[in-house]
Formats: C-alpha cells, sequence, structure tokens
C-alpha cells in the first residue's frame, strides 16, 4: 500500500508538474498569437466588376476571383452541404470537436506505419483561423495555436459570421474564391439556382481542388460528391429518395460561357480599365471590388462593332487576296496541328480552317475544333467556287497578279479563316487595314459605344483613343465656327481661286481643291458643303491662325495647335474620341462637352465614390411629390461656342449630308448634320455626324499610314459605315429637329451670289441669320484673305510640312 501510496503521489505530481509546463507554454505562445479579433473587420479581395448602363456584364477584374455573399443570401442546402463535408456539429462545438479529435487520432494510430496520409480532425474555425491567421504548415506547435486561436474566435464571433467568412473565403480551383465565384466559374450559375448535387460537388472541392477537377478526374469527382450527399442524407439535410435522385445525376458541370461577358466590348473595357486604375491603383482595381457602370449601350456596341468589322473587310476584300495565315501538313492527323494554331477569339462567327483539296467547283475544307475529343469527329465544310471570284486577285507587297484557278492561290494544308453563310462557309481574311468608331451622347458626353479596330485579340491598340491622326477636312467646321463668331455670316463670300505663298525656305505653298477646279467668289456654305481647301485657308488666313488655333483647344481637339495656315486644312494631329467630342459641342448648342466611359463608382459596401454627372439640382431629393414640376438640374458647363454660332454651324453641315461631300447620309431620312474627312494622298478617311441627340464619329487608315487608293473619301469609305450604324440607333424612333436658338432669323439667299433671292427660287436656299445681320440686298463684298505676307520665321521642322501638309481634301 505505501508502495502504491508512493507511486501514485508521483504521478500526480508529474501530472501536476505537466499541466502547469503547459500552462506556461500556452500563455507564452498565447502572447504571440495573432489578433483575432481583426476577422471582424475583415474585407476580403473581390473582384471588380464592369456593367453596361442596362446591367449587362462586360468584364471583371481580380487576383482572386471572388463575390462576397452574406449569410443570409446563401441558401439552406448549400450550407448543408459544406457542413456535412466538413464539420457536422459546427453549430454544437466550441471551437474545436473534442470526439473528432479522438476519433481521428484513433484511425491515424492504427494507420500508422501504412503509408496512408494522416486525416485530421480541424473544425470549420479551425480552418478560419489557419486560413485567416496562420500558416499552413503541419506542426504540432501550429495546431496547438489553432486550437487556440479557434476558442477565441468562437467567443468573439457568432456562428453565422464564422460560416459567412469560411464560404467566401475558401479557395474551389479554377481560379474561383468562396462559393458565389464557384457557382458561377463550374455552373454557370447563382448560387440560389444550385441543387444539392451542385451545392454537394462545390462542397467537396476545399479539401482538393485538383484532386476533383471535373475534366480531369470526372469519376473521383462524382465519387466524392456522391459521398458529400450521402453525409447530407445521415445528417437529416435530405431524404433518401432525394439523396438517391441527386447521387444517379451526372456532374453537370457547364462552365460559364465565354459569352457572359460581351466581346463587342473589349476595346471599351479596356479603356474603362485604364481609367480606373489611373484613378484608385491597380490594387483597388483588382481587389476591391469595385462595381463600375459604364455608360455602354450594349445594342449600339455589338452594332459598331459589326458595321465597323463589315466596312473594313469590304475595302479590304476589293484589294484582293494576300494568302493563307499559315500552312500545316495533312497527311496525318490535321485536326490536332489544326487545333494548335492560333485564333481571333474575340471574332467569333469566324473560324479557322485547313484546306483539304481543291477544284473549280470549290474548296473542301477542314475545320479548327478547340477541344479535340468531344465530338463525333474532325468537321469539314466547303467553300463553293462561285464566292472566291475575289481571291484570284492577289496581292503581294503592293502589287497584284490575276489568278486563272483557284487552285494557283489556295492549296492542301493551307490555314484560312472561313465564315459560315447559308450554304456552305465563305472565305475570309483579316484585313490590313484599321478603323474605329465612338458615338456619343452630346448633352452628356457619355460614350454609348466604342470600338478601337478590327479586333482586340489581334490587336489591344485603341485607334479611337490613342491613334493621333489628322483630321483632314473633318477640321473645317471649327474654321467656319470662329469665322460665324467674330461676324461672318452662312451667305459672307470668300475667294475660291488659286494662290501660293512663300515657306520661309525658298519654295512656295500651293494647296488646291480636291477636283483641281475653283468656283471664284462662294459662299461659307458653299465652301464647307463642297469642303473648298482654297476658301478655307483664305478664311484662316483672314481671321488669323491665332483665332484658328484657340478655337481648336476650345474645342478640346488640340492641347495646342501651332499657328500655321496647314493646320486648318486639318494638318494637326488629334484622336476620333476627341474629334466626336468637338462636334458634340456643335450638337447640343456650344456647352463643353467631357467625354465619360463610367457613369458610378461604387465600392463594395455600395456608396457611390465616383459619379461623372457633377450637375447639381436642388429639388431632385424631394421627400415626396406634391405635383410639383419635375426638377432640372442646372447645367453648370463652360460655354464654348454661342447657341447662335452652332445652330448656323449645324445648318451648314446639314447642307454637307442634303447637297455636300456626304450626299449619301441622306437616305436616312432624318435631320443629320456631318462633315467628311480625307487627308493628303487618301492616308486616312473620316466622316462624323450627328442629331440632336447623337454624334458618331469613324475613322479608316492603316496603322502605319500610306494612301488607301486613288479617289477614296470618307463620303465613300466612313459614310457608308455611319449610315448602317445609324440605322440601328434611329430603329424605332422619329427624327428630332435640331433647337432653334431664341433670335434667329431666316432668309432666301441666293447660293451663288450670297444676295437676297426671291422665296422659292431654285437657286436659293433658306439661310440662318444672327440678329443685326442679314443677306446682301446689292452687290456682295469678297473675303480674298490674301494680303499681306506668310511670316518668314517659321521653324525649320516645319518647313517640310508647309509643303506636304494635307489638303484637306473632301
Amino acid at each position: 500500500m505505501k508502495l502504491i501510496g508512493y507511486i501514485f503521489s508521483m504521478l500526480s505530481a508529474a501530472l501536476l508538474a505537466m499541466f502547469g509546463i503547459g500552462a506556461v507554454y500556452l500563455s507564452e505562445m498565447a502572447k504571440d498569437l495573432p489578433d483575432h479579433r481583426k476577422l471582424a473587420e475583415w474585407e476580403p479581395a473581390l473582384m471588380t466588376r464592369f456593367y453596361a448602363y442596362d446591367g449587362t456584364p462586360i468584364a471583371e477584374y481580380a487576383k482572386e476571383r471572388r463575390l462576397y455573399l452574406p449569410i443570409a443570401a446563401i441558401p439552406s442546402r448549400v450550407k448543408a452541404a459544406f457542413l456535412s463535408a466538413e464539420d457536422k456539429s459546427f453549430y454544437s462545438h466550441s471551437g474545436i470537436d473534442a470526439l473528432s479529435i479522438v476519433k481521428a487520432a484513433w484511425s491515424n494510430a492504427v494507420n500508422l506505419g501504412s503509408g496512408q496520409r494522416m486525416i485530421g480532425a480541424s473544425t470549420i474555425t479551425q480552418q478560419l483561423a489557419k486560413n485567416f491567421l496562420l500558416s499552413s504548415d503541419r506542426t504540432l506547435e501550429r495546431k496547438i495555436k489553432e486550437a487556440v486561436l479557434s476558442i477565441r474566435i468562437e467567443r468573439s464571433l457568432s456562428k453565422d459570421k464564422i460560416l459567412e467568412l469560411y464560404l467566401n473565403d475558401i479557395y474551389l480551383g479554377l481560379g474561383a474564391y468562396g462559393i458565389a465565384a464557384g457557382a458561377l466559374t463550374y455552373f454557370g450559375k447563382s448560387v440560389t439556382e444550385l441543387t444539392v448535387a451542385d451545392a454537394a460537388y462545390l462542397a467537396a472541392l476545399p479539401k482538393g481542388p485538383n484532386n476533383y477537377n471535373p475534366h480531369r478526374h470526372p469519376e473521383r469527382a462524382i465519387s466524392r460528391r456522391n459521398w458529400v450527399i450521402g453525409q447530407m442524407q445521415r445528417n437529416g439535410f435530405v431524404s433518401a429518395a432525394e439523396a438517391s435522385n441527386m447521387m444517379a445525376r451526372p456532374l453537370g458541370v457547364e462552365p460559364r460561357a465565354e459569352t457572359f461577358f460581351m466581346a463587342e466590348a473589349n476595346y471599351f473595357a479596356e479603356e474603362v480599365r485604364r481609367e480606373v486604375a489611373g484613378r484608385y491603383g491597380e490594387a483597388a482595381l483588382y481587389g476591391a471590388g469595385l462595381s463600375v457602370r459604364t455608360t455602354l449601350d450594349p445594342t449600339l456596341q455589338r452594332a459598331a462593332q459589326r458595321v465597323l468589322r463589315a466596312g473594313l473587310v469590304e475595302y479590304d476584300r476589293a484589294r484582293g487576296f494576300r494568302g493563307p495565315v499559315g500552312h500545316i501538313d495533312i497527311s496525318g492527323d490535321w485536326a490536332t496541328a489544326l487545333a494548335e494554331q492560333e485564333t481571333l477569339a474575340d471574332v467569333k462567327e469566324w473560324k479557322l480552317a485547313t484546306v483539304l483539296s481543291c477544284s473549280d467547283a470549290g474548296v473542301r475544307v477542314g475545320l479548327r475544333s478547340p477541344r479535340l475529343g468531344s465530338e463525333p469527329g474532325p468537321e469539314t465544310g466547303f467553300i463553293d467556287g462561285k464566292t472566291l471570284q475575289w481571291a484570284l486577285k492577289v496581292s503581294a507587297g503592293g502589287r497584284f497578279r490575276q489568278a486563272d484557278s483557284i487552285d494557283q492561290v489556295l492549296s492542301p494544308g493551307d490555314v484560312i479563316y472561313v465564315e459560315k453563310a447559308e450554304d456552305g462557309y465563305l472565305l475570309r481574311q483579316i484585313p490590313e487595314v484599321q478603323g474605329a468608331i465612338v458615338s456619343m451622347d452630346p448633352n452628356t458626353g457619355r460614350v454609348l459605344a466604342s470600338v478601337g479596330g478590327f479586333s482586340f485579340a489581334q490587336s489591344r491598340f485603341n485607334r479611337a483613343t490613342q491613334a493621333s491622326r489628322q483630321p483632314g477636312s473633318a477640321f473645317k467646321p471649327f474654321v467656319y465656327a470662329a469665322a460665324l463668331d467674330t461676324g461672318y455670316t452662312p451667305a459672307t463670300l470668300v475667294m475660291d481661286a488659286p494662290f501660293s505663298m512663300p515657306d520661309g525656305a525658298g519654295r512656295l505653298w500651293e494647296p488646291k481643291n480636291y477636283d483641281g477646279k475653283f468656283s471664284g467668289p462662294s459662299t461659307l456654305r458653299t465652301g464647307l458643303e463642297k469642303s473648298r481647301n482654297l476658301m478655307t485657308v483664305r478664311l484662316a488666313r483672314h481671321l488669323g491662325m491665332d483665332v484658328v488655333a484657340e478655337y481648336g483647344r476650345a474645342f478640346g481637339l488640340y492641347d495646342r495647335l501651332a499657328p500655321y495656315l496647314p493646320m486648318s486644312l486639318g494638318a494637326g494631329e488629334t484622336t476620333l474620341t476627341r474629334l466626336v467630342s468637338a462636334y458634340a459641342v456643335l450638337a447640343n448648342g456650344g456647352r463643353s462637352v467631357q467625354p465619360s466611359m463610367i457613369d458610378r463608382i461604387q465600392d463594395r459596401h455600395g456608396r457611390t465614390i465616383f459619379r461623372h454627372d457633377g450637375r447639381d439640382c436642388d429639388r431632385c431629393n424631394a421627400a415626396s411629390w406634391l405635383h410639383q414640376e419635375e426638377p432640372v438640374p442646372r447645367d453648370n458647363r463652360e460655354r464654348v461656342l454661342d447657341p447662335m454660332t452652332a445652330y448656323q454651324v449645324t445648318s451648314m453641315l446639314r447642307g454637307v449630308v442634303e447637297r455636300g461631300t456626304a450626299r449619301r447620309v441622306a437616305q436616312l431620312d432624318v435631320p443629320v448634320a456631318g462633315k467628311t474627312g480625307t487627308t493628303n494622298d487618301e492616308k486616312d478617311v473620316w466622316f462624323v455626324g450627328y442629331t440632336p441627340t447623337l454624334v458618331t464619329g469613324i475613322f479608316m487608315g492603316y496603322d502605319t499610314p500610306r494612301p488607301m487608293g486613288y479617289g477614296e473619301t470618307g463620303g465613300g469609305l466612313a459614310a457608308p459605315i455611319f449610315i448602317d450604324f445609324m440605322k440601328v440607333a434611329l430603329n424605332g424612333k422619329p427624327g428630332v429637329e435640331f433647337p432653334v436658338p431664341p433670335g434667329l432669323s431666316f432668309a432666301s439667299v441666293d447660293r451663288r451670289t450670297g444676295r437676297r433671292a426671291a422665296s422659292g427660287d431654285p437657286s436659293s436656299t433658306i439661310e440662318v441669320f444672327k440678329p443685326g445681320t442679314g443677306p446682301c440686298l446689292t452687290e456682295c463684298p469678297v473675303i480674298d484673305g490674301m494680303g499681306g505676307e506668310e511670316p518668314e520665321d517659321v521653324p525649320a521642322t516645319l518647313r517640310e510640312q508647309l509643303l506636304t501638309a494635307p489638303q484637306g481634301l473632301y
């Protein structure tokens, strides 16, 4: 008995010593533990999403693709799946599950030496502590810290909050963090649309997403999913019948379609991305969970891309076929070889194909399949020989040759682009020429559509915002606006006749009209409608180029325009977006316009942190409606142009559409004003047109400027694209007249002489006059504009420009 008492005393002392040492160890360890209270204020990295004005998703940016959902928004079946898979006693334990720890310890002891991986007994709270506050080291010290932190977390946070943090933090594979992103990534659904089987599969993933990848290990994925469903049945979350039904279902993984976002909005979204990153930084863009409501109109954006591509393809096809994009060996597995070829992902209507055989009847092709083995076999098609006549004109290095048959152009193994037609396929080629289109609300500056090139996948360079090009005659309306603002009228006569002037280097500059002809004294209206270069230069000379340069700056076309006469013909470089913004000033009656692609930005909590519309509205937030008038925001924008002048220019630009260089636009049969633009040697072509509610501009040209072909003009190439776009924009909408500012008067004027004419005279037009002005009653004075000499102190860098500057043209 003494021996037993002695042994008991020793054991008790040892046990007390162990408890003491353990207490001291835990006390010291607790001093270095992370502060668990910061979990309550945790803000996870969330994806930033861009939306069109109607809520259509157009892009998302994230390092961790995550959408945060509060626990109340998560369906019970989804929570049940994760609890059954990870921690069935979650709502009853205090942070650690002692029974599970004992079971795991016994199982590990039994399997010791068997080579099997040791199992854990971590609760959801412990996993949260590890993921947020600790490392993933598999050590006893880390497990002890994890347990201590778990108990502390349970004391400071509610069970629902812990589960909410866990379900929004877990990594589910394929770049998805949290169940909201997981539901979209794997099933293309919202969380509320998930079935029990879907939720069970997602609940199976946290243990090892790669182990249950639906594409690499489908059998293993189904087995694990069914295990989770079985656990849900055992825990009473689903009935036996429902569990059996769900287990019998296929995995059903259908990743979110690539078309979930608008491929047509790639250029637009990239421009918005740059602006958001510049405003808030890259870290906020990829992790702050911003919600960006853009100005984009999906209908107009799709139309803009379609008509621009069609215009580029039509122009390019008329220049002949440049040959295949590649060549593969078709003697073996041509489908695999073709699948390795890169394609334009955003031109979905085009497919890569390889030529299998050629004959007089046409070409048999094999089509590229992105996922081999999932189809019955490689798909083939046929291009009818009748549709290939354009390809017989072969272009190489700017020279052309005419082929006699298609087998002189294509051969087996050639890789080409094709497009599905009603009967077979059509041959396509990526155009060398590029272009851009921008459409804007002139009253707010909201950019409704913007496309910066043929294909974003081909080139990310945005020709709408980044390409500085010479606008040619598209700049002339602003020269005429300067004249009208300083006392001229649309009936003022300016001499249209040849002239020359020294350039300061012993040579002469001799601008010409596009057709090489001249008309003598002509009204300003005629000069603008017919895009007369000689008249424009004389007018700019008479006004003073410093005045013209200041108008170019005030309209936002240039930061600084060199005050030299060639600039009056559009020799200064600007972007399409700036040009469209300048025309918007004319369309809205003279108010400055700041183009914007963003309406509003909200942070992760829904607070608005940016709003483009800065107008004040005192009565917009009335508590109730008591039959008061609708509030009108105060327009505090700078006035750039007299509204009377803006209307006069608009009236003249309507004449460009009705009688001038853009006559084909008149087929729209609504009030439209616009101006064509073509630079020297036809290197760039433009058209900008507008209604009271929409202004749209089109640019076409090669990235490395070169002639587009003799006789090519803005009216012939860019205007048809404008027409096709406006047919969509105006569909179902009545034509709207441009509002007339009070004080203007109208009179019948002879188009040739500028004198008052009898009403109804076929050679007359209705002209617009400001108060105190009117048509001449007798002979009108003629502005010559060539008095004095051009300054001889022209910088040497501009002397050559004076000789080779664009002529404004047509």
